[in-house]
């Protein structure tokens, strides 16, 4: 079995969490492009612009950083196969424990700030 076949929870393995990375970000891409699409048939004047402009940046930089998130997520659980492989040992060091604590936390951060945010009204 490769390492990215192998089980990392339940019956996800760890391709199959590789897979949901890529496909996410492919569908954030189409979404993105839709959503600039729509926008742009509502922005008759500079001052439309202006206000939406800050609504399409704050979009793709809160899914950009949930990509990172995952991404980070993902290598710390390689790093756990690669050292349960090594050592038999798959459990997590308390610093990676930490480290995936921190990430969780700084994502429901950002996602409350964007989210919170005033958005202008037309």
């Amino acid at each position: 079995m490769s390492d990215f076949d192998q089980v990392v929870f339940g019956k996800k393995k760890f391709s199959d969490l590789l897979k949901e990375v890529y496909d996410r970000s492919s569908n954030k891409e189409k979404q993105i492009t839709d959503m600039i699409e729509q926008l742009r048939e509502l922005i008759q004047n500079t001052g439309d612009a202006v206000m939406m402009v800050p609504l399409i940046a704050s979009y793709m930089d809160l899914n950009l950083k949930n990509d990172d998130v995952l991404i980070k997520m993902l290598a710390i659980v390689q790093k756990a196969m690669v050292r349960g492989k090594e050592t038999g040992d798959y459990l997590l060091p308390d610093s990676e424990k930490e480290e995936l604590l921190k990430l969780a936390q700084e994502s429901v951060a950002e996602k409350k700030v964007l989210t919170n945010q005033n958005i202008p009204s037309a």
